[in-house]
């Protein structure tokens, strides 16, 4: 147990994580085979490669002067904090990272709350000191102030520091660049400042199973840390699950990691970190124990998702053209599958046998569960994402969050309007270099939608970052998202004679030659009310006009929305239809005359 340390890396998003996991591996003593000379390796889902963002907590380990350290990859996006509660239970002290120009961010504080009142040995990382604007002394100055606010001890606030730039692979004790030579002080401190795990060696096995993997050979993979006692593959077990069931099975086989990949051992010890395969139905929050006699861990404590979506079955028009899997069958099977690998997901009955309410931690959340399912083959629908109440002592509670807004000066007006519409409160407001930055306290309702518009107000130029701050009496009504839609008078392709007209009415979202049907979403109105028009209307020939008359010159770009967008255009009578080809916006009444 001396010979092995279990650390996490926390921080906000895109302040150096995994280019740091990156680094720290390939400098190690480790074999990482091919892997070694692609960059990023940790983020190996395409989602994540995509987004530049970590939305799986991985593992990975490796050795340093003899001794193995285990390290644990979360994500910085507060929408997957059920991935960092869960896995900071497999380790013993925290790497929390810094961005040298930025300093803490609303995740940063999230984060280290969780880590601080688990007891972790907190080692400080200040990245990205070679940017241009890096401000250390600042930084250092924000990281203790965050310290003492979240009721750090003495111990804790007695934190080392490190300074690094990631990228280079550099890290040092003092923040001169040229006296760093690789990233080695970053392992010292944590051979010195970490501890070896406090477990039992011999006691009675116990295992909390905190994540889980998958292989086409071996199936299902619980991946935990062994608390106490010893496993060995082929030896027999117990199986509690988070009810309480008792199931008597045995380890078929028993790995370690090293470097990315999973190594087949026959036995491990106390305080590292074990995959097991062979145990059917492993969930997360299970406990795997000795079968003489099994006794269960308490289970994890996940905070509860605030904000819901009905998935149904895609009864469109054009239903089961596009994609593999359509029938309620298939998305119960999919969606029971999820909560499996998410614990911060739930998954309840709708009011008819085609219909799922799905909750999560926020619309990135639930949006890139959608992104999943359609890559996968999957056709569904999804409605409108609301958030979740909670009746407490007679009174009606609902969620809200914390947000942080760094946008240029010149758009505070528009920001302050728009949020104090939305039952934004202002916290704090400060302007340095033509830089404004707020605090406003928001009811989680009102900003559903928010984003998008933000970044049309700002033109691109605005950063925004939420932190849930629980639930609260609830407001009166807030106005969030008041639009009207142009909806498709009938089933047939759309032209660009009929869209030349319908153009003058709004902004469109589709152009020539798309097959569309009737009550289908084919743009936005000027005004706040919806307007039927005719998109596939044919102009008509005689003999002194062809066909060929040029009316696409004047046809405006329609305007093109991504998943997260269509999500947050979303009325209360709107759809969206999701196929592995498509995103349609629709009414869910799809016939004009019973619309009205």
């Amino acid at each position: 147990m001396q010979k092995i340390r279990n650390i996490a890396i926390i921080a906000h998003v895109d302040h150096g994580k995994s280019t740091l996991v990156d680094i720290m591996m390939k400098q190690s003593d480790t074999d990482l085979g091919k892997l070694g000379e692609q960059a990023q390796i940790m983020d190996s889902n395409e989602l994540e490669r995509e987004r530049g963002i970590t939305i799986f907590s991985k593992n990975a380990a490796v050795v340093y002067h003899d001794t193995k350290i285990n390290i644990i990859d979360t994500p910085g996006h507060a929408d997957f904090g059920g991935e960092v509660e869960r896995v900071l239970n497999m380790a013993d002290g925290a790497l929390l990272l810094v961005d040298a120009q930025e300093g803490p961010m609303p995740q940063t504080r999230f984060v280290l709350k969780k880590a601080l009142a688990m007891g972790l040995k907190i080692i400080v990382v200040i990245n990205k000191i070679d940017k241009k604007n890096a401000r250390v002394n600042y930084v250092l100055d924000k990281v203790i102030e965050l310290f003492i606010e979240l009721g750090a001890n003495n111990e804790q606030l007695n934190f080392p520091i490190i300074y690094s730039a990631g990228k280079l692979g550099l890290a040092g004790l003092s923040p001169e660049m040229e006296k760093m030579k690789d990233i080695a002080p970053v392992f010292d401190a944590v051979l010195e400042h970490v501890p070896a795990p406090k477990a039992d060696a011999a006691g009675s096995l116990q295992v909390m199973v905190t994540s889980i993997g998958y292989d086409n050979y071996k199936g299902k993979i619980g991946i935990g840390r062994i608390s106490r006692g010893k496993i060995a593959a082929g030896q027999s077990i117990a199986h509690i699950s988070r009810e309480g069931k008792i199931v008597n099975t045995k380890v078929v086989s028993l790995m370690t990691f090293l470097g990315l990949s999973k190594v087949e051992v026959k036995e491990m010890e106390a305080g590292d970190i074990a995959a097991l395969s062979g145990i059917p139905n492993i969930n997360i929050g299970d406990t795997v124990a000795a079968a003489e006699n099994p006794e269960a861990l308490p289970p994890i404590t996940i905070e509860k998702p605030t904000v819901k979506m009905i998935f149904s079955v895609n009864n469109s028009p054009f239903a089961g053209q596009e994609g593999q899997y359509c029938t309620s069958r298939n998305l119960k099977e999919r969606l029971e599958k999820e909560i499996d690998n998410d614990v911060a997901l739930q998954v309840q009955p709708g009011k008819s046998p085609d219909e799922f309410v799905v909750s999560g931690r926020g619309e990135l959340h639930l949006g890139i569960l959608i992104e999943k399912m359609r890559r996968e083959g999957y056709e569904l629908q999804v409605s409108k994402p609301e958030v979740i109440m909670k009746e407490e002592n007679g009174k009606t509670l609902e969620p809200a969050e914390d947000v942080w807004i760094e946008a240029p000066e010149q758009y505070s007006g528009t920001i302050i309007e728009k949020m104090s519409r939305r039952k934004g409160e202002m916290k704090n407001m400060s302007v340095e270099n033509g830089i404004a930055n707020f605090h406003f306290f928001v009811p989680t309702r009102g900003l559903i939608g928010f984003r998008n518009e933000f970044l049309i107000d700002t033109k691109g130029n605005g950063i925004i970052n939420t932190l849930f701050a629980g639930y609260h009496p609830q407001w009166n009504d807030i106005q969030t998202n008041p639009h009207g839609s142009l909806v498709a008078h009938e089933t047939g392709t759309s032209t660009a004679y009929a869209l030349l007209m319908s153009q003058e009415r709004g902004e469109m979202f589709i152009g020539p030659g798309v097959k569309v049907y009737e009550g289908q979403v084919v743009g936005q109105n000027a005004k706040a009310e919806d307007l039927v028009l005719n998109v596939c209307k044919q102009k008509q020939l005689t003999n002194f006009r062809a066909k060929t008359d040029a009316v696409t010159d004047d046809l405006i770009p329609p305007r093109i929305m991504s998943l997260e967008q269509c999500l947050e255009y979303l009325g209360d009578d709107e759809l969206l239809e999701v196929t592995p080809k498509s995103l349609r916006l629709r009414k869910r009444i799809l016939k004009n005359q019973l619309r009205k």
